[in-house]
């Protein structure tokens, strides 16, 4: 897998809840924003689809 970098901007508040969440969970916070991603669903013309996964473990 090819990996790239991503800047973002949170609140302070936002980024501790995340912090604690990622704890919590026994995870890092990049699994659980690439877990989120990988729920959304993109409109595609007039119907959603969710992307296909090529390799789900990464």
């Amino acid at each position: 897998m090819n990996n790239k970098s991503v800047n973002l901007r949170l609140s302070e508040r936002r980024l501790n809840i995340l912090r604690m969440y990622a704890s919590q969970k026994d995870t890092t916070m990049t699994h659980i924003l690439e877990d989120f991603i990988d729920t959304l669903e993109i409109k595609n013309g007039d119907s959603l689809s969710t992307p296909s996964t090529v390799n789900p473990v990464d």
